[in-house]
């Protein structure tokens, strides 16, 4: 009998025979199929006589042993060759070597991405406009404003969305949270903007200041031009919030892991691509003063277009979020054994605090912050300084735009390599290495760029200008590694947590982000 085990197993019958059978074949028809489909394997000598040795009058009839014969054969055959397309029913379709099913979800998280990049670009330039060369108010305003005003924002913003999450769907509370967004934002160009001389108290924050002194010119330049303050609130909000709890969670929510760690990385490639246009799109829009009369307020009409591009895509945005939701299959997650109890806002913080994963990546979070916010408040004292007219600044920070969108897009080019090759924790340590010896090289400039002026004449440039393109380089390098690997290295982390953890901690990080 070992000779016929050792012939692929032609007389040995199969565990499982039923399970052979092809589910789309009739049953009163199945070994009809099987006797035409299948051909008859040519039996070797030693086979054939350990076959005969084996047979006797009184054994089984010769037409199981044919059916036997039949069941091993297609048995031996393997996934090779399956019976009647069994294969070919069970692969999916695929594209590029990719499944349909999965392209219908990241084009669309992709184009979302863009979207949201693209308005978060023009709000984050259009921001730093309003607020830095307003009259009463400079760079050094920024501190305070996040501090006393981004802060309580925040925090008032995740009492309200952990409350709104317990009542509302998640669609519903994703329409919920971005439909203010964009109804803010076009108001403000079309009616709190022409009405900003009108409903800022200019007058009165100048008496204050004559009697409490210069120390409180942040606190009271926040409260003279507090319509622009509000919508660098906003705008901030709009990073933290539409990026981090709406866009993220939702990704994290219908991709798997393998699906993250493949295209995570690349949905910066079409996103970051919006930090170009958006940024032509600014340059474009401050540039248009030229070309008006004396006595338009060009700053007011590009305000007025750019507002209305925002408006435009934020409801690109939401049709995108409910086509996936309406047309896609969304993956299932293992449900949870035991039901925990919903906890409280203490409760959830000291979950929080007490875990040393949340804690590791929260010390991730805040030393970025505090990175960044030590070389941006300096250079764009440096830049105001540079460029004091509002369509000049406006126009810098189009073309700032531009090049951090250029070097983004070449880093999500070399991401996909880094994560593939070297993994989280080299992808993770990229982007804080990249801030240290940016920074070091614009700081040196500031405080010792007094023996390099008579260099920086000869080639047509003076200090200032020098340290306002050292710090767009700082800027331009540390934004582009933080978009490319850190943020997908930050994302990444959240998804083995539990639901309740994970929208905790993305609600905690956005607080983080409102201050960075």
């Amino acid at each position: 009998m070992d000779a016929v085990v050792q012939t692929r197993g032609l007389l040995s019958l199969p565990t499982n025979p039923k399970t052979r059978v092809s589910h789309h074949l009739h049953p009163s028809h199945g070994l009809k199929h099987r006797f035409l489909s299948l051909k008859p394997k040519p039996l070797s000598a030693p086979s054939l006589s350990a076959a005969a040795a084996k047979f006797h009058p009184f054994g089984p009839k010769p037409q199981n042993l044919f059916i036997c014969r039949a069941e091993a054969a297609a048995a031996a055959d393997g996934p090779a060759q399956p019976a009647f397309g069994e294969a070919e029913v069970a692969e999916k379709p695929k594209l590029l070597g990719i499944e349909i099913t999965t392209l219908k979800k990241i084009i669309p998280l992709g184009l979302m991405f863009f979207c949201i990049l693209f308005n978060y670009t023009i709000l984050r330039d259009t921001k730093d406009v309003l607020v830095i060369t307003a009259r009463g108010s400079s760079a050094e305003i920024i501190p305070f404003l996040k501090t006393w005003v981004n802060l309580p924002m925040a925090v008032g913003f995740m009492l309200l969305y952990t409350k709104l999450s317990n009542v509302l769907s998640k669609q519903a509370l994703f329409y919920t949270v971005i439909l203010p967004f964009i109804a803010f934002f076009g108001a403000f160009g079309f009616v709190l903007y022409p009405l900003s001389n009108y409903i800022h108290p200019e007058a009165f924050a100048d008496k204050l200041l004559n009697i409490l002194g210069p120390r409180f010119l942040g606190p009271l330049a926040i409260m003279r031009i507090w319509s622009f303050c509000l919508f660098y609130v906003m705008a901030e909000l709009w990073g933290s919030v539409v990026i981090s709890v709406l866009f993220w969670g939702f990704a994290n929510q219908i991709t798997t892991i393998e699906e993250a760690k493949r295209f995570y990385p690349l949905f910066g490639l079409g996103a970051n691509v919006a930090l170009i246009f958006s940024g032509r799109t600014v340059k474009y829009f401050s540039n248009l003063r030229q070309n008006l009369g004396p006595g338009v307020d060009g700053w007011a009409i590009s305000l007025k277009a750019m507002m209305s591009i925002v408006v435009g895509m934020g409801f690109a945005i939401c049709f995108l979020y409910w086509w996936v939701n309406n047309y896609v299959p969304l993956p299932t997650r293992s449900k949870k054994k035991k039901e925990k109890p919903k906890m409280g806002t203490m409760e959830s913080l000291k979950f929080l605090v007490s875990s040393k994963y949340i804690r590791d990546l929260a010390t991730l979070v805040v030393a970025y912050g505090i990175s960044i916010n030590l070389v941006e408040v300096t250079w764009k004292s440096k830049l105001k300084a540079q460029f004091p007219s509002p369509n000049e600044y406006s126009s810098f920070m189009g073309d700032f735009s531009t090049a951090t969108g250029i070097a983004t897009f070449t880093m999500m080019l070399v991401s996909q390599f880094i994560f593939d090759k070297y993994g989280w924790g080299v992808a993770a340590t990229i982007t804080p290495t990249v801030l240290l010896l940016t920074g070091v090289g614009f700081f040196s400039l500031i405080l010792f760029g007094g023996p390099l002026a008579p260099g920086l004449a000869s080639i047509g440039m003076t200090p200032l200008l020098a340290a306002v393109y050292v710090g767009a380089l700082q800027n331009i390098f540390s934004k582009s590694a933080k978009y490319s690997l850190f943020d997908p290295c930050k994302e990444m982390a959240y998804i083995p947590l539990d639901e309740d953890t994970k929208v905790w901690t993305v609600i905690c990080f956005s607080i983080i982000f409102t201050l960075n």
